[in-house]
């Protein structure tokens, strides 16, 4: 599709002169005159990944307080780093931000390369991030595309393909207005647009530096777009976490795999999470995720815990136990009930141990 602006670059100006009227101040956002910090712009756009602003900036507070640069990133101890996120969710962001940090820490000398194509070889840099980081940090002409310019650029072409297929077309048309000058302030100025005033209901058309440009408002559809492929059905999953307390008083947590959902979190011990009906808590005891000595008596608390993903929602019975004779030899970490906080557990995992804690 041909540009429907003949002028792309009194389009940019125009944008450009409303973003400085209304620019946002976000604590990651270098104020007029300043120098954006590459290290600053790199933790916002990992934090923001399918997170909204509200949610990200006081943890972006938090991990710039206790580590303002990225080699304390790189120097701090991954399980820290983990606690830190807990609650922003997709924790392998979590473990790519660390190893990122310690790549560009001792392997670039503490600094982040400059272009698209470097910052794509970084761990957990993708495209989008590698364009955003490029364009606000270095002031490189990367076409930037997260959700709200993605919502910007469908309307303003309006491109009736739904997404995600439509994507590296919205990347080639945004592409087409990217200007040379402040690349980095334009980029932002489209995501504020779309956070404020190209939003996905009941847009503020009048308002819009673009409204006389935008295909989709001349067509009467701009609330119509982008479309969206229809979602696949998301299966309930299912499963039994082991609340099992020593004679101490304390509880039985373990580490999960690197690799895979909630990779490197602490956990209370469960089954699998499958779709169907949850195992019967016999036939999941004998395959328990933990040794624990066979005349220990399971109980199944009243109540489920539910939690949802981005991709399914989960259902846990909690069956608790309190672990006899040989309970030192059992596979694990044993943490005092008062320090659970000190653990880098998830969101799911925190309902698990409240819901536990209420019933027992």
């Amino acid at each position: 599709m041909d540009s429907p602006i003949s002028e792309a670059s009194a389009l940019s100006s125009r944008m450009l002169a409303w973003y400085d009227r209304h620019r946002r101040d976000l604590p990651w956002r270098a104020r007029p005159g300043e120098v954006a910090d590459p290290y600053r712009v790199w933790l916002s756009e990992v934090m923001l990944q399918q997170t909204t602003v509200q949610a990200v900036a006081p943890y972006f507070q938090r991990f710039t307080e206790r580590w303002p640069t990225v080699q304390a990133l790189a120097s701090a101890d991954l399980d820290a780093v983990l606690h830190a996120w807990a609650g922003l969710g997709y924790y392998a962001r979590a473990r790519n931000l660390h190893r990122c940090a310690q790549v560009v820490a001792f392997e670039h000398g503490g600094r982040f390369p400059d272009t698209e194509e470097a910052l794509r070889r970084l761990p957990g840099i993708g495209a989008y991030t590698a364009a955003a980081i490029a364009a606000i940090a270095f002031d490189r002409p990367a076409a930037v595309l997260d959700g709200n310019i993605e919502r910007v650029i469908s309307r303003v072409f309006a491109v009736e393909d739904p997404l995600p297929g439509s994507k590296e077309t919205l990347r080639r048309l945004a592409g087409t207005l990217t200007p040379d000058l402040r690349p980095g302030d334009y980029a932002q100025a489209l995501m504020d647009l779309g956070s404020s005033i190209c939003v996905p209901r009941r847009p503020r058309c009048i308002l819009c530096p673009w409204s006389d440009a935008c295909r989709a408002r001349a067509l009467g559809i701009q609330e119509d777009l982008p479309r969206k492929a229809a979602k696949a059905e998301r299966p309930v999953r299912r499963g039994i976490a082991f609340w099992l307390v020593n004679p101490e008083g304390a509880v039985l947590l373990r580490r999960r795999p690197e690799e895979g959902m909630l990779g490197g979190m602490m956990e209370v011990p469960s089954t699998p999470w499958l779709a169907g009906p949850a195992p019967e808590l016999a036939d999941a005891i004998v395959a328990a995720p933990v040794a624990v000595p066979p005349a220990t008596a399971w109980r199944p608390l009243p109540g489920v815990v539910r939690h949802a993903f981005t991709h399914f929602p989960l259902e846990l019975v909690v069956a608790a136990a309190v672990a006899g004779e040989g309970w030192r030899a059992v596979e694990g970490v044993w943490a005092p009930v008062d320090r659970l906080a000190d653990f880098a557990l998830p969101t799911v995992m925190m309902k698990v141990v409240r819901h536990a804690l209420s019933k027992t």
